[in-house]
């Protein structure tokens, strides 16, 4: 049994599918959180941010949250490149009138590139934010009577560095345009996973997973913009 949980492509689509979804509510609390940071400084957005990224940490509940996203995360690593890898071992002969592109969009045919080009993101965007909200040296300051550490100020320094803020903006977006293209493939793709493939449903989910990877990619990319190039009034 516990055999088949690890070898078992079936059960590997499963896992993908199910950490996918769960990922995808988690890219709306992270970035329901993060649009805090649009809000001009003058109407008290480092105090509320801080706030909210106390909180983050400190609660019991979102704690537990926390390390479900993660083991999420390395799964649905795991399982991608593993996944790719046996497509790719299943079809090692490319013919050479083959046109898959009528079969399949790019962004399905390149899920396991695009897999890692997420992967480098989170890793790099863990090691800059997480890492250095847990255990870099970041001042604090009392808010309500609470020591909370100004991960604003990180945050608004990161983007706004006159040598590196540009090319940290840059690679931001288009790590944003990367996740875009998955889900744009892989929102439908976990629905089908399911086996929740029907007539009345499918055109329903089909255009829910197109606004999702629109949407929600495009507002995280306008976060970075619009702190870069001091779009917010202070």
């Amino acid at each position: 049994m516990a055999n088949a949980l690890l070898t078992t492509s079936l059960v590997k689509k499963y896992w993908m599918a199910g950490t996918g979804l769960f990922l995808c509510l988690f890219l709306i609390g992270h970035l329901a959180g993060n649009l805090q940071l649009l809000i001009p400084e003058a109407d008290g957005a480092r105090d509320q941010f801080n706030a909210y990224a106390y909180f983050m940490t400190h609660n019991p509940l979102v704690k537990i949250l926390s390390w479900i996203t993660y083991v999420s995360i390395i799964i649905h690593a795991i399982d991608g490149l593993i996944l790719a890898y046996q497509n790719r071992q299943a079809r090692p002969t490319k013919y050479v009138k083959n046109n898959t592109s009528r079969n399949s969009t790019w962004s399905s045919r390149n899920m396991g590139i695009l897999g890692t080009v997420i992967l480098a993101f989170i890793i790099i965007h863990m090691s800059n934010f997480w890492y250095t909200m847990h255990w870099g040296p970041i001042e604090s300051y009392i808010l309500e009577d609470k020591p909370v550490k100004d991960l604003y100020t990180v945050v608004m320094k990161f983007f706004t560095d006159p040598d590196m803020g540009l090319l940290f903006t840059v690679f931001y977006v288009l790590s944003m345009i990367a996740i875009a293209f998955h889900l744009y493939h892989g929102f439908q793709s976990a629905f089908q996973s399911f086996g929740l493939n029907h007539p009345e449903w499918n055109s329903i989910i089909k255009r829910t997973g197109y606004g999702f990877a629109i949407l929600i990619p495009l507002l995280f990319a306008i976060i970075p913009i619009a702190l870069h190039f001091k779009l917010i009034t202070q």
